[in-house]
């Protein structure tokens, strides 16, 4: 068994890693984790996610989670943006930089990056 000064060691380390589970956050970031979305690229899109929500202090407002499918295969990955009071925000053909983008200005900034949604692309 590990030392309480190891346990409490591995909880500071993992405490940026939480956003990705919980939270009570305004704003729900969910990312399609179906197997089409792993074999589009959806892994390292959620982490992007989950370092960007951590590295600009959002947790208490941003809560990053991982589904199933969302049925919409041949635009993945694909995240869906819910926010209290306002539409669901569908983006998609995502990439770790395009996560980057959507942290900083759309949960952040308040703006939805249009180009990335799913509005913008024809099936």
């Amino acid at each position: 068994m590990k030392s309480l000064a190891e346990l409490q060691a591995i909880r500071e380390q993992m405490k940026d890693k939480v956003v990705l589970r919980e939270g009570t956050g305004d704003i729900r970031v969910v990312v399609g984790m179906a197997t089409c979305g792993i074999a589009a690229g959806a892994r390292p899109v959620l982490n992007a996610f989950v370092e960007e929500v951590n590295r600009l202090g959002l947790n208490n407002k941003v809560t990053v989670s991982q589904t199933g499918c969302i049925g919409i295969c041949q635009f993945e990955p694909v995240v869906e943006v819910f926010e209290a009071g306002k539409e669901k925000v569908t983006y998609v053909k995502m990439t770790p930089e395009k996560a980057k983008d959507v942290v900083e200005i759309h949960l952040h900034g308040g703006k939805v990056i249009n180009e990335y949604t799913i509005t913008n692309h024809e099936a």
